[in-house]
């Protein structure tokens, strides 16, 4: 069982920088592929980014660029580093952990699917002003 917490939401202008992060219970985080997804009411659940046990990382097209997921496995935590925040990055961003990602997938659209994850934070609301 893992449990995720997530932090570091919060409400910035266009163009500021954030930095989320997840905590994660358990003594086997560092096996697990951690991806950060974000939602908007009423729409599916995004993949922001994933990162495997080896450190392979995947991103959205969106986010390339701009967005840096890592991981600190002596910290049990996984971040998302957000730079150059726009208003359409404004969600309800989760973090997530997967047993299965890493071993069967080598593309976005395989990290991308919510039903490899068995674990979710709460997650934390971002909201960016124009």
């Amino acid at each position: 069982q893992v449990q995720l917490v997530e932090s570091g939401g919060g409400l910035v202008q266009a163009g500021d920088s954030l930095r989320l992060s997840c905590a994660a219970s358990g003594r086997t985080f560092s096996s697990y592929t951690m991806g950060w997804f974000r939602q908007a009411p009423g729409k599916e659940r995004e993949l922001v980014a994933a990162i495997t046990s080896g450190g392979s990382t995947n991103y959205a097209d969106s986010v390339k660029g701009r967005f840096t997921i890592s991981r600190d496995n002596a910290k049990n935590t996984v971040y998302l580093q957000m730079n150059g925040l726009k208003p359409e990055d404004t969600f309800v961003y989760y973090c997530a952990a997967s047993r299965t990602a890493g071993l069967v997938c080598s593309d976005y659209g395989c990290y991308s699917a919510p039903g490899r994850y068995s674990y979710w934070g709460q997650g934390t609301q971002v909201t960016v002003s124009s």
